[in-house]
């Protein structure tokens, strides 16, 4: 895709933004977990997946979960800092979930991250939380691509595939996003 092709507007409706959302809290919601184990005294991940659940079932995109998805980026650097990197990949996927929302209409491969960073961020969570076990990464992004609902795949086709990557993460992204792509075309 050209420079100039990065600036195309990709029609997005708000339902197709509540789907997106819906689908980035059922994937970050189970590692919460993983981040309340250690950290239970931090409320920031909880509160971002119960403001964007309220927005995927209907409510207005609002300041308080705008505010709540950088809260959890916060929380998930604090446990970063705290040496556990699984509660910080949990809290990134919880952001992430958040995030969601604002997934912005342009034609540009970083918003992949907006619909697929919860779930890549999340499975990298119950990997990192296995030891590094790289089985359960690929089982969470399985699990993840049977929670994508046909919105979900028919969105993540109108954007162009996500940037490559050398991060973990990066490449749970790249193996979600192209298991849905694959799924995209074998439903034409």
């Amino acid at each position: 895709m050209t420079a100039a092709g990065e600036n195309l507007v990709i029609e997005l409706s708000m339902a197709e933004l509540r789907g997106i959302a819906d689908f980035a809290v059922a994937c970050a919601e189970p590692a919460l977990a993983l981040f309340e184990r250690d950290r239970a005294e931090d409320p920031r991940p909880r509160a971002v997946l119960d403001e964007a659940r309220r927005f995927a079932a209907g409510g207005r995109r609002t300041k308080a979960l705008r505010v709540t998805a950088l809260d959890a980026h916060r929380a998930a650097r604090a446990a970063q800092e705290a040496g556990n990197d699984a509660a910080a990949a949990a809290a990134r996927a919880a952001g992430g979930a958040g995030s969601a929302a604002y997934l912005h209409p342009l034609a540009k491969a970083t918003q992949v991250l907006h619909i697929l960073g919860a779930a890549a961020y999340a499975a990298h969570a119950f990997e990192l939380d296995a030891g590094d076990d790289r089985a359960v990464g690929a089982e969470h992004i399985e699990k993840a691509r049977g929670l994508a609902s046909p919105t979900v795949v028919s969105v993540l086709a109108r954007y162009p595939e996500p940037p490559s990557g050398r991060r973990r993460m990066g490449e749970l992204l790249r193996s979600l996003d192209a298991a849905l792509r694959q799924q995209a075309t074998t439903r034409r």
